[in-house]
């Protein structure tokens, strides 16, 4: 497939300075994280950059303090591959806080960051927007332990539902539930997680995803990938444990290829993101509808991870795509 990117903004790794990998952190996604930035690390390395890795938030702080004394080396920007809220770095807090300490990065800012870790009010705008997403119930804070409201949910929506938290993400926490049955275990699940719930019309069909990655002055969607499970659905085992799950890339064909790639991006910019990302969507098997679930800031950067397996398939080996996104904080 053939893809017109930008050509990269610099060719000198010294023009990064030193970057802080930051990895890890608290969230429920932090071996996740981990993985990623080991990855991250020894590609940007690869390629002469100065870089080392920082396991989370306080301490890139004590980091980014240190760098500031005359002895000390300094953090001149920062590859932020942390997954998740609540100690990630996907919810907006850690933008804000290196935005006030002036400090680039990479990725979204606080806004696409904070907004898309929140997968109602991310449903809310694209709807506002006129973009097509499941139906769903919000049940708040309050409502957590009232089992009777999520079957309530349930039943106004039509089962099958997806019952998830709607701060997590890497399918910590969600449920299919194909009958009301099955609705107590998905709640308990989903309520571990701090947050509101969600109760969402579960598509039937293709699951796909799309990579957004910045180019010039704009974004490039990249290939589409439809995702083959072993099992029934693409949960945590799916993604980054099991060996059999297909990837196929481009998921799509033709007009149908463009116009998931066309909804990704206006998804993408939506939601207010910036530099790279990756959109989920799924394609209703007996109407070929298309669907968007969630943006992913900070994606994964795993052996198993999609965003890579999209850039390979236009000729982005791993290395330089971590250079590409290591430029989204110039």
């Amino acid at each position: 497939m053939t893809l017109q990117l930008a050509a990269p903004r610099l060719t000198d790794p010294a023009g990064f300075g030193r970057v802080a990998v930051l990895m890890g952190g608290t969230s429920a996604e932090r071996e996740v994280s981990l993985d990623s930035g080991r990855n991250v690390l020894e590609a940007l390395r690869s390629r002469g950059v100065d870089a080392f890795g920082v396991d989370g938030i306080p301490a890139l702080v004590d980091a980014i303090r240190a760098g500031r004394d005359a002895d000390a080396a300094r953090v001149d920007r920062v590859f932020n591959i942390l997954h998740g809220n609540k100690g990630g770095g996907e919810d907006g807090v850690l933008q804000g806080l290196l935005e006030a300490l002036g400090v680039p990065f990479t990725g979204s800012r606080v806004l696409g960051s904070a907004l898309s870790m929140d997968k109602i009010r991310t449903k809310q705008v694209w709807l506002a927007e006129g973009l097509s997403t499941p139906g769903y119930v919000r049940l708040a804070g309050s409502n957590r332990d009232a089992r009777s409201d999520v079957k309530s949910a349930a039943r106004a929506l039509g089962l099958p539902v997806i019952v998830k938290p709607s701060c997590e993400g890497s399918s910590v926490g969600v449920s299919r539930v194909l009958d009301e049955a099955a609705l107590d275990e998905a709640v308990a699940l989903a309520a571990r997680y701090p947050g509101e719930m969600l109760v969402e019309q579960m598509v039937q069909g293709d699951e796909l995803t799309v990579a957004v990655l910045a180019s010039g002055d704009g974004h490039v969607a990249l290939p589409s990938i439809r995702i083959v499970p072993k099992g029934e659905w693409y949960d945590y085992n799916a993604k980054y444990v099991a060996e059999d799950t297909q990837y196929l890339c481009p998921g799509l064909d033709g007009e149908d290829e463009r116009a998931i790639g066309e909804l990704a991006l206006a998804a993408f910019v939506a939601a207010g993101c910036q530099g790279w990302g990756r959109v989920d969507v799924m394609r209703d098997r007996a109407t070929g509808r298309l669907f968007l679930l969630e943006v992913n800031t900070a994606p994964g950067m795993t052996s198993h991870s999609l965003v890579p397996k999209a850039a390979g398939q236009v000729g982005i080996d791993f290395p330089e795509l971590c250079w590409r996104v290591l430029e989204t904080s110039l």
